[in-house]
């Protein structure tokens, strides 16, 4: 498939355009081959994962946190190696930050809250809001989200034991708490900063990891392509351990 040919179709299924304040460069960052034969899936862009690429055999990698967020840097040390890598590979680098975490089909949330269970999905914020088939005990979404994510979350249990709604923001969601009007609110990055104040508002928050709960965007971004384009995908996982 040829390179701008996927590109083009991207940047449409994605909306890029839908989010002008996002810090992240979304789209193309490194332009490699002109035709793509196989796609990498990333949560990051960074060297570890540029040398499992091109281990890979992989042309168009997707990530989900690409290498260029708003404030230009010299192309010296660390950042000088990675770009060699995708330069040497031919490896192109697509990213798509809260494209990927919004998205109602193949986004972090929505892919999230699916596989919990979740009912009478929409949008909220870049996150997505559901509600279980009837009251559901909180160390049950627990267990199952620990399935899902192969992390054991952090259970901070301020509300009821059992809970009927919830919202899903994958990563660093804690900025949105506020905001949270569910029985339940499922993030990945903890922070120390919000702790009393969800027990105080009575509110449960299920905390998984920010990688972890990052991983179901870009490999359904990429089962998606192999399904309309036949291209054929490999998920490079690296776990951070945060």
């Amino acid at each position: 498939m040829e390179r701008e040919e996927l590109v083009r179709y991207l940047d449409g299924y994605l909306r890029l355009g839908d989010f002008p304040h996002d810090p992240s460069l979304n789209g193309l960052q490194v332009e490699g081959k002109g035709r793509v034969h196989r796609v990498g899936a990333a949560v990051d862009a960074g060297e570890a994962i540029f040398r499992k690429a091109l281990e890979a055999g992989v042309d168009f990698l997707l990530v989900h946190h690409g290498l260029f967020w708003g404030k230009p840097f010299p192309l010296v040390g660390h950042h000088k190696r990675r770009l060699e890598l995708l330069f040497r590979g031919g490896v192109s680098l697509y990213a798509a930050h809260l494209p990927l975490d919004a998205h109602p089909e193949v986004g972090n949330n929505f892919v999230l809250a699916r596989g919990l269970g979740l009912l009478d999905l929409e949008p909220w914020d870049v996150g997505a809001k559901g509600r279980f088939p009837g009251p559901t005990p909180l160390l049950e979404v627990a267990d199952r989200l620990g399935e899902l994510t192969g992390v054991e979350p952090l259970v901070h249990q301020g509300g009821a034991e059992a809970v009927e709604t919830a919202i899903v923001v994958s990563g660093s969601g804690t900025s949105l708490l506020p905001k949270v009007d569910a029985d339940l609110f499922i993030t990945g990055e903890p922070k120390h900063s919000v702790f009393h104040e969800t027990l105080e508002r009575g509110l449960n928050v299920l905390y998984a990891g920010h990688y972890a709960t990052e991983t179901f965007g870009v490999k359904a971004l990429a089962a998606h392509l192999e399904e309309r384009f036949g291209l054929p995908w490999v998920f490079l996982d690296h776990p951070t351990g945060l």
